[in-house]
């Protein structure tokens, strides 16, 4: 924790990651943001007592550099750093798509780069960050990475080859799940339950069961199984999901997801 970082283009998931580093005992000394816009980058200052800079002076100063701009503007800043990355400095990317290679061919040869996939439930300390290294990048920068990313929830280590799949699953997994809980708020209404009521009783059941599939060591299929008695409620519903093929449907939506990643990685946006 005593090495410099800076967060380059500081939004939803920058502003988690950084407010993460300081309650796991980064020293916001050690700490640095950068923002679009002046006004951002005052309140980043003000709400945590770090320095606000420009992408430039991040560059040339900082000992890591985390850049969480939008895929589709990664280039553009880089165009701006580039020429400000001495060889030995570590860049760590959260921009869904795109791979280290695409850096690795913009900055000083030999420059380390780790790729990570983060989610939005960094926001509260539960992301699931999937990390993976460059060509250049050593052991040691890979566990600066787990570090880092380690104040805001867990973190997994995969081959690059593997980041679209774990960005299907996991970078947009949570909105899978605000999906169904909103499908099945809306049936709960449906039922007879105020909006308030149905909302309470869905989403302490989602964290029942995470907290179950987390801690329980069992395979969903047995947790599911312990639900469903014969000829009981439970299987009759579980058979019109079947009727109406979700799980086909989860699926399909989940290469279409990985599908999308690889799109973004070859510059179709």
């Amino acid at each position: 924790m005593t090495q410099k970082v800076a967060v380059l283009g500081t939004g939803k998931i920058g502003e988690a990651l950084l407010s993460g580093m300081i309650r796991a005992g980064w020293p916001t000394e050690n700490l640095m943001v950068t923002a679009r816009r002046a006004e951002r980058a005052a309140e980043l200052r003000e709400r945590y007592g770090v320095e606000a800079v420009g992408n430039v002076e991040a560059a040339k100063t900082a000992d890591t550099l985390i850049l969480t701009v939008k895929p589709q503007d990664m280039g553009v800043l880089l165009e701006e750093l580039a020429p400000h990355i001495p060889a030995e400095r570590l860049v760590i990317s959260g921009a869904a798509g795109v791979p280290t290679t695409f850096f690795e061919e913009r900055l000083a040869p030999g420059t380390p780069v780790v790729r990570v996939m983060t989610n939005t439930p960094a926001l509260v300390d539960e992301a699931m960050s999937v990390i993976s290294g460059g060509t250049h990048a050593s052991e040691a920068d890979l566990r600066h990475a787990e570090e880092i990313f380690n104040g805001v929830g867990k973190t997994l280590r995969v081959p690059e080859s593997q980041q679209d799949a774990a960005t299907a699953l996991s970078g947009s997994g949570p909105a899978y799940f605000y999906f169904l809980v909103e499908a099945m708020t809306d049936a709960g209404i449906l039922l007879g339950l105020p909006r308030d009521k149905a909302h309470d009783l869905i989403v302490q059941a989602a964290i029942g069961a995470a907290v179950m599939l987390r801690d329980s060591g069992e395979h969903p299929v047995k947790l599911r199984e312990n639900v469903t008695s014969p000829a009981g409620t439970t299987i009759s519903a579980i058979r019109e999901l079947e009727n109406h093929g979700v799980r086909a449907a989860l699926i399909a939506a989940l290469e279409a997801a990985r599908d999308r990643s690889r799109e973004l990685a070859s510059g179709q946006g």
